[in-house]
């Protein structure tokens, strides 16, 4: 199905964190359903992602990136842990981990399922896990009923790692993402990351969230 004309061009959506607007959401559910790629803010930097369903979408983050499959670690945003099986193998001490860190400013580095498409892991074994407290994109992987693809916005300025002003990405990304989301500056700290995937739970890169064992 073609995108509406609304849709050709790269739009800058306005979006309360504190009460999502629903048809914002579904406005921004409909770009993501016919393979577009998003710009949104998390809880901690602002993300650049699209649909885990959609191969096309990905090949695009990936050369807005000018990177392969295999030299990107993209994590997936979910709403909520109810699904995660689908994505991740997880013990009883790991699911407890995450119940009491998420949601939060973390990425889990977790054994992936097979159910995990090739074109989002590179046939890796492992999957990073994100749940952002940030209603924004919670709210919409809830209705997309997808997790996103997920990778930070990298800033050009060498001093200023990460972007935070939503106007000024949109300025940027305007001629290869379909959406931008103002839901107001963005932090310039990343997540943790936590890698599960092993024997022994392991903080790979302190960022954001202070993890709570």
């Amino acid at each position: 199905m073609a995108l509406p004309l609304v849709y050709l061009h790269p739009m800058l959506i306005k979006i309360y964190p504190e009460n999502p607007n629903e048809r914002e959401i579904a406005a921004v559910v409909k770009i993501l359903q016919n393979d577009g790629v998003i710009i949104y803010p998390t809880d901690s930097v602002y993300g650049l992602g699209c649909s885990i369903r959609s191969k096309k979408a990905l090949d695009r983050i990936l050369r807005i990136k000018g990177s392969k499959i295999k030299d990107v670690r993209f994590s997936i945003i979910c709403p909520d842990l109810s699904n995660l099986a689908d994505y991740a193998r997880v013990n009883n001490a790991t699911f407890k981990l995450l119940k009491k860190n998420l949601p939060g400013p973390f990425t889990f580095i977790l054994p992936a399922s097979g159910k995990v498409p090739d074109s989002y892991s590179g046939k890796r074994k492992t999957i990073g896990l994100r749940i952002p407290n940030n209603d924004i994109p919670v709210e919409i992987t809830r209705a997309l009923g997808f997790p996103l693809v997920n990778t930070s916005i990298k800033d050009l300025d060498e001093v200023l790692e990460y972007t935070t002003d939503p106007e000024l990405i949109h300025e940027r990304f305007t001629s290869v993402v379909d959406c931008v989301i103002d839901g107001g500056y963005g932090g310039n700290e990343p997540s943790t990351i936590v890698d599960c995937s092993g024997d022994e739970i392991e903080i790979i890169r302190q960022g954001l969230g202070e993890l709570i064992y």
